[in-house]
């Protein structure tokens, strides 16, 4: 079959990568020591919630599975445009309970057959001044880019050149500039 796809010019998608995800923590600590910016401990995923009730399930057990532990720690939001977020919050110093936690509910999500619903996931950064940065997790291409909103929904273009050639080494960074996409108004941000 891979070869008649290929003689009429049909590609299959590329597969995400959800471990990719666990290089999140050694890029908070590249960012913090080379740019001050210091994890604020929110991330979130973000994904189109499909009707009916095998959807409905399993959504309600990811939130009960990460509430778990200490009580509620994870809130859905759905924002302007129609999509969910499922946002988690940890103390800004357990960058690793927040990434694993992140990386369960993409998971989970996918072993439910809900992966093409996923749309991103993304950690917030915060610097001395109050300046925002998050990196962006694009699902359907399995790899981050860097995304620093200014008010008025303009980005601060330098400050996300100089974030991915800080994290290059730790990330898989998306190399085509069109599709770090601005996600404004996300939760966390």
């Amino acid at each position: 079959m891979k070869f008649l796809d290929a003689l009429l010019g049909r590609s299959q998608p590329k597969r995400p990568d959800l471990d990719q995800l666990f290089g999140l923590p050694q890029a908070a600590l590249t960012l913090q020591a080379a740019a001050d910016f210091r994890p604020t401990g929110v991330g979130s995923v973000c994904y189109r919630a499909a009707e009916g009730g095998a959807f409905a399930t399993t959504q309600a057990d990811i939130q009960e599975l990460l509430d778990a532990d200490e009580g509620p720690k994870v809130e859905r939001v759905t924002d302007d445009y129609g999509f969910t977020w499922l946002v988690v919050r940890h103390d800004p110093e357990d960058t690793s309970g927040l990434v694993t936690d992140l990386h369960a509910v993409n998971s989970s999500l996918e072993a439910a057959g809900f992966g093409p619903s996923l749309l991103c996931s993304l950690v917030t950064f915060v610097n001395g001044d109050g300046r925002r940065l998050a990196l962006v997790y694009l699902y359907k291409r399995g790899a981050f880019y860097p995304f620093a909103p200014l008010s008025g929904e303009r980005r601060d273009n330098a400050l996300e050149l100089q974030a991915r050639g800080l994290v290059a080494n730790d990330l898989k960074i998306e190399q085509d500039l069109s599709r770090w996409f601005p996600v404004w108004g996300a939760p966390g941000m």
